[in-house]
């Protein structure tokens, strides 16, 4: 992965808008759910990929380190060659003198082409520079985001369990409201007051038929009564 993909990838998800997601999600809790697995798939994958593109900055930045102090070194090895030479011109040996110099030469030659490493190297190891900077913002970004999206699935789980408690209870209070004429209560209060009324048909009936059997010996009284009085008048 280049280092322009590992950048633009991470930069995108850190800017992914949570909420608009959900919006447009039939099963959020699942949406977040695959999110947050995504997210840290991605989180691994950029993690590699920004902590190889760090080895190689501090790699062009150990080659640097090594080109300046290899520039700094070959510069003392010319100095000192080329105070040899002037010492032994100064004595008299310009044969060996001629040899230090060019040997001073030489290295300057060497401490050239390092210095020249090194300050070809500066504009990339800076440019590496900024790039690591944004990808560790954007790495921090998809972290911080991670975080709101557990956060985000952990709230919506918590309002569903309230939300299905809420409407459990509902349910149950529906069930024993005596003004719900389809409520079990109800039901059972109808049952019994059908069951009184059968009971006071019972006691009605019951009377009614009592009163007949008074009423019948009442009149056998009566006809009792007028027979014994005709008896009394035919004896007369």
């Amino acid at each position: 992965m280049s280092k322009q993909t590992v950048l633009g990838r991470v930069t995108q998800l850190a800017k992914a808008n949570i909420n608009a997601l959900l919006d447009q999600a039939e099963d959020p809790q699942k949406m977040l759910d695959q999110l947050i697995r995504d997210y840290t798939n991605n989180i691994t994958e950029a993690e590699t990929a920004v902590a190889t593109t760090i080895g190689n900055l501090r790699m062009l930045e150990a080659d640097h380190t090594e080109d300046v102090d290899a520039a700094a070194e070959w510069g003392g090895k010319a100095l000192a060659a080329s105070r040899k030479a002037d010492e032994l011109r100064a004595s008299g040996a310009a044969g060996d003198a001629d040899r230090f110099d060019n040997l001073a030469k030489v290295a300057l030659g060497r401490q050239l082409q390092s210095e020249k490493e090194a300050k070809t190297a500066e504009p990339t190891i800076a440019a590496q520079t900024e790039v690591v900077a944004k990808l560790k913002s954007g790495l921090d970004s998809m972290r911080n985001k991670l975080t709101e999206l557990k956060a985000k699935r952990d709230e919506l789980v918590a309002r569903a369990k309230t939300a299905q408690a809420q409407n459990t209870m509902m349910d149950a209070v529906k069930n024993i409201d005596v003004m719900d004429p389809t409520s079990d209560l109800a039901r059972f209060e109808d049952k019994v007051r059908r069951e009184e009324a059968k009971a006071l048909g019972k006691q009605e009936l019951a009377a009614s038929s009592l009163d007949a059997q008074f009423e019948a010996l009442d009149d056998l009284d009566t006809s009792s009564e007028i027979d014994a009085r005709l008896a009394a008048l035919k004896s007369r």
